[in-house]
């Protein structure tokens, strides 16, 4: 299984995706990436996704969720789907609101991983979940995982 976005450019993920885009909801840069899944395992019924930032955890102490995805159930996720779409479920990120939250790094570029993971069912969750959740329920039903990083800077 592969990854790919359009929303990256070099090796880093175009500026419109972040602090310095113009989709905001809250102060918050709310234009979600987009990404494809390519050749997913055969009995991929589902997927799920975080978007991390681990660079996070030296300013922060910990790494910062940016976007939570639940019960994805096709391949070709186009930009701004995380305001436009209800078909899969959103969590908690971050922030603390249930869709995308772009980045913002203030003290220098960071590195962003983007995380598929093909599953063996959905999960089930509803909207709000937690990453910890996530990663509880996922655990056993994982197929396979695959990840996409890039850089943004500030």
């Amino acid at each position: 299984m592969k990854v790919t976005s359009t929303g990256i450019q070099g090796n880093f993920w175009k500026r419109k995706y972040g602090k310095f885009g113009k989709d905001f909801i809250d102060a918050i840069p709310s234009l979600s990436v987009p990404f494809a899944i390519h050749n997913p395992p055969q009995d991929t019924q589902a997927y799920a996704i975080m978007l991390i930032d681990n660079d996070a955890i030296r300013t922060m102490g910990h790494s910062w969720i940016h976007w939570l995805v639940s019960d994805l159930e096709y391949e070709n996720v186009a930009e701004n789907e995380s305001r436009s779409d209800h078909v899969f479920v959103q969590g908690q990120n971050s922030w603390g609101f249930n869709y995308y939250g772009g980045m913002a790094p203030h003290n220098a570029p960071h590195q962003y991983d983007l995380y598929v993971y093909a599953l063996d069912q959905k999960l089930g969750l509803k909207d709000g979940f937690t990453a910890s959740e996530l990663h509880d329920l996922m655990y056993d039903k994982i197929l396979e995982r695959a990840i996409i990083s890039a850089m943004y800077s500030n």
